[in-house]
């Protein structure tokens, strides 16, 4: 379970104060993914961030009683001097965890060839994305965080393994993604929510969310 309880985050922009979240309360059970809708520019890494432990809130508290991964595409845990197979290792030794069975986990999902055993420091964007992601899969979670969906990637191969092994997670953990785009949240959330102005609205169905959320956005 992760709880947010009267959570209130905001950041001064220089010429006026960005409120993110303004006493939001809300729940995720296990095993009821969640998808979140929010216009960019209102804070959706920020609330991922928080979610994970890596920003705190101004005021309130946020409650997790299992696994959070950190959110997709988040870098600050790897060494860019080292390769991903000494990366993918090292973060396996921190988690307690088969540290062979993450690197060939990872250089299975990958798809990097060569470039596994090069420093991440050499990589492009999205070679560096499709490694994140690799490794958060190949860890252990009961709730996994994602930021604007799958990583940014022409690779096809890639996108249809990580696509399938993410929408198998289903049956055993829970997503919660946000994006900006309702078509993103489909294929993975049960339930839905729309942030704005500070605000979470909570539905049980996406499609109830995409009311509001177009209602919001329109023009």
């Amino acid at each position: 379970m992760l709880e947010f309880v009267n959570v209130s985050k905001s950041f001064w922009t220089g010429t006026q104060r960005k409120v993110i979240l303004d006493k939001v309360s809300f729940r995720v059970e296990l095993g009821k993914s969640l998808g979140i809708l929010a216009p960019n520019g209102t804070g959706k890494t920020t609330l991922i961030n928080m979610m994970a432990g890596l920003e705190k809130p101004d005021e309130g508290q946020i409650l997790r009683d299992c696994k959070i991964s950190f959110p997709l595409g988040f870098m600050g845990g790897v060494i860019s001097r080292l390769s991903a197979q000494d990366n993918s290792r090292y973060i396996a030794n921190l988690y307690g965890l088969d540290a062979d069975y993450v690197e060939a986990f990872c250089r299975w999902l990958c798809g990097l060839g060569e470039y596994f055993d090069q420093p991440l420091g050499t990589y492009s964007q999205g070679m560096r994305a499709r490694f994140s992601f690799a490794l958060m899969l190949a860890l252990d979670f009961d709730i996994y965080l994602i930021d604007e969906g799958m990583p940014s990637t022409t690779d096809v191969e890639f996108n249809r393994k990580a696509g399938a092994l993410l929408r198998e997670r289903l049956d055993t953990t829970t997503i919660i993604i946000v994006s900006h785009q309702p078509e993103t949240l489909e294929k993975f959330a049960t339930s839905a929510a729309v942030l704005n102005n500070g605000t979470l609205h909570m539905f049980e169905t996406l499609e109830e969310a995409k009311l509001l959320y177009d209602y919001e956005n329109q023009g």
